[in-house]
């Protein structure tokens, strides 16, 4: 589900900016933009998202600053880093010539921002009083992002609660023009069994009789409204749990659409047909509000 929290923080002689953001998915995918130069605290923050967010796409940054303003750390030159840097920097120039293809020098400036040959670290060697403090205002963080998110799926929710009701509504006038169409399809089978058995004395009663009732059973659609009443039901006791639902509603969006291309197929009425389309067209549109849901 969408969220984004936001949060500013100070302990331990620094200052820190969280900025924490997810949209939906089908698993837990995390990626964590933190100064590596504070021992320990991805794994932590890692450990706590895990426990506070079950699914979804989620990118958290934090930016430390010493407190007052000014750079993370001091940046340090990583000379074994520089070296690999430098060695393969020699072997793609080599190719390159091989190939017959002409290279910029790469300034003093590219080698640096070369990941790992600067390092950023504290200045004082313990960081563990900073990574306590930042850890400590984790929760914090975590906190309003939850209050988000739970506003976020309060609004969803009701989408989804109003959809509902048009499939509802749409499923019941589903069921007054099956009535109507029975009424219908009664007189035209009458007026076409009459004109047969006017036209020749050689049509067997008992075939004519199993035949009309094989049609009957192949237009009736008493079983598929059933269904999509009882959809309704379980979409909506879904949205009360507190519980993540969003692979029950997805399955069940599968069966909503599954019972409205039966009704379409066996509708046999332009208005039957109509309605039929309409639900598709609810149920589609629900489908996509569904992928939102945790």
């Amino acid at each position: 589900m969408t969220g984004f929290a936001a949060r500013r923080g100070t302990g331990a002689g620094h200052a820190w900016v969280w900025d924490l953001r997810s949209v939906n998915g089908k698993g837990l995918d995390l990626r964590l933009r933190l100064p590596d130069w504070i021992d320990g605290l991805e794994l932590a923050v890692r450990a706590e998202l895990q426990k506070a967010v079950p699914r979804g796409n989620v990118t958290l940054t934090l930016k430390v600053m010493q407190d007052g303003g000014g750079d993370d750390g001091v940046f340090r030159l990583n000379r074994r880093q520089l070296a690999a840097a430098l060695a393969a920097l020699g072997e793609v120039e080599a190719a390159a010539v091989a190939a017959g293809v002409t290279l910029r020098q790469p300034t003093a400036t590219d080698v640096l921002t070369l990941r790992g040959v600067l390092d950023q670290s504290s200045e004082t060697q313990d960081t563990a009083p900073l990574r306590a403090a930042i850890l400590a205002d984790l929760p914090g963080l975590l906190a309003d992002f939850a209050a988000m998110r739970a506003t976020e799926g309060a609004a969803l929710a009701a989408v989804l609660a109003a959809q509902l009701d048009r499939i509802e509504a749409l499923t019941a006038e589903a069921q007054r023009e099956a009535v109507a169409r029975s009424a219908v399809q009664a007189d035209t089978l009458r007026e076409a069994v009459a004109r047969v058995m006017a036209a020749t004395d050689a049509v067997d009663a008992g075939r004519l009789a199993q035949e009309l009732a094989m049609l009957a059973v192949k237009t009736d659609v008493t079983e598929e409204l059933d269904r999509l009443s009882a959809h309704v039901a379980a979409a909506r006791a879904h949205l009360t749990e507190t519980a993540p639902v969003g692979r029950k509603l997805d399955f069940l969006m599968q069966e909503f659409m599954r019972e409205a291309n039966t009704l379409c197929s066996k509708a046999q009425s332009l208005a039957l047909t109509r309605i039929g389309l309409d639900l598709k067209t609810v149920i589609d549109q629900m489908r996509e509000q569904v992928q939102n849901v945790e």
